[in-house]
């Protein structure tokens, strides 16, 4: 069976059976299409399907992007990896549990191994000193949101520990002073105006191509509300607004506030795997796509690099991709790899939370590409 027929049985069930409202699947094998299909409603209640140049929140496939800016603005010498980010953002002086400095970097920033996690009991807190983690609607400016933290313990000391986190928020805040603007405005001019990503914004640049968030549900996925919050018996608690990409108050999310879509995440991707194009010097890549955290483990089989997780031991990793493969996604319904032995380049979004980021249907969309 060819793997367009396996990706196209993949989506026809996940799409019949509900799971799944829209998506958008791309396969790529060495800079050519293997497979491009758009299926499915961007509206499933107006009958508006999916196109190829939909438009989908994307939440932490936000990250890789602020990533690699950071990471541009560094071979230009505007920054480093080293800079301590108390040196750029003075407000931001976050301390150990035993009331010590703690000299977070920007690599430590990049590798999610500062001491931040993301602690949805930030959300909860007094309003006064509720920490927005870049899902949920806010008012707050950098300074105003994160300074919060300067009252909260760092859940370890920076670069002992990996923990996923809202350290990419941080970064986008670092990467906004060192540019003298806007994050956006950083992100357009080291990464996304030079690669031709003409819809990837902190702001919806084309409204009547949006796709309307949905959540997973008991019988079918639910249309969110604003916010939404899931039911006790789903098993999880990650608050949305999709209307916070609409507010231009709030701060520009590093780690969760773009928009953007597929075609323009496959020429980020794509830039990736051939060793960076116009945007990154090819020895930052190569760093970039490896271990970037020595010993410390991400997930099982995985070690962690400055765009996603690295797959070091496939076995250990319980996948059939190649040892190096980088990969992560994003919680409004997105996953991606970049599987550089075999020259793979795999993106499917969707508009479901969370089925299209950790569920059953990108697990099928991995295991259709390498079933040959």
């Amino acid at each position: 069976m060819s793997v367009e027929r396996r990706l196209d049985e993949v989506i026809d069930r996940f799409l019949d059976s509900g799971k799944v409202t829209g998506t958008v699947v791309l396969a790529y094998q060495h800079g050519e299409p293997l497979f491009r299909r758009a299926a499915g409603f961007a509206d499933r209640e107006a009958g508006k399907p999916v196109a190829f140049d939909t438009i989908f929140r994307l939440a932490s496939v936000t990250k890789p992007i602020v990533a690699a800016t950071a990471l541009a603005m560094s071979d230009d010498g505007l920054m480093a990896l080293s800079d301590r980010v108390a040196d750029h953002l003075p407000w931001f002086r976050p301390k150990t549990k035993d009331g010590g400095a703690a000299d977070i970097t920007v690599h430590q920033l990049l590798t999610h191994t500062s001491g931040l996690v993301y602690d949805l009991g930030l959300e909860r807190l007094p309003a006064d000193q509720a920490i927005n983690c870049g899902l949920l609607n806010t008012d707050l400016d950098y300074e105003g949101n994160f300074s919060r933290h300067n009252a909260v313990p760092l859940a370890f000391p920076p670069g002992t520990q990996w923990a996923y986190s809202f350290a990419t928020d941080i970064l986008g805040a670092v990467i906004a002073k060192v540019q003298g603007g806007t994050l956006e405005e950083a992100v357009v001019a080291h990464v996304a105006g030079p690669l031709g990503m003409a819809d990837t914004r902190f702001h919806v640049t084309d409204t009547e191509r949006l796709a309307v968030p949905y959540a997973d549900a008991a019988r079918a996925p639910v249309r969110m509300t604003d916010p939404y919050f899931a039911a006790e018996d789903t098993g999880w608690t990650v608050g949305f607004s999709p209307s916070r990409i609409f507010n231009g108050r709030a701060f520009q999310s590093g780690g969760a506030g773009m928009a953007g879509t597929a075609d323009d995440i496959l020429l980020f991707l794509e830039a990736l795997r051939m060793g960076g194009k116009s945007v990154l010097k090819t020895e930052t890549v190569q760093a970039g796509l490896s271990n970037r955290i020595g010993k410390l483990i991400s997930d099982p089989g995985c070690s962690f690099g400055y765009f996603g997780a690295v797959v070091e031991d496939p076995i250990e990793a319980m996948t059939p991709q190649s040892a190096g493969t980088v990969r992560w996604g994003g919680v409004y319904g997105h996953n991606w790899f970049i599987d550089s032995a075999e020259g793979l380049t795999v993106l499917s979004m969707t508009n479901n939370a969370l089925e299209g980021c950790t569920g059953e249907f990108p697990d099928r969309i991995v295991k259709a590409v390498y079933a040959a």
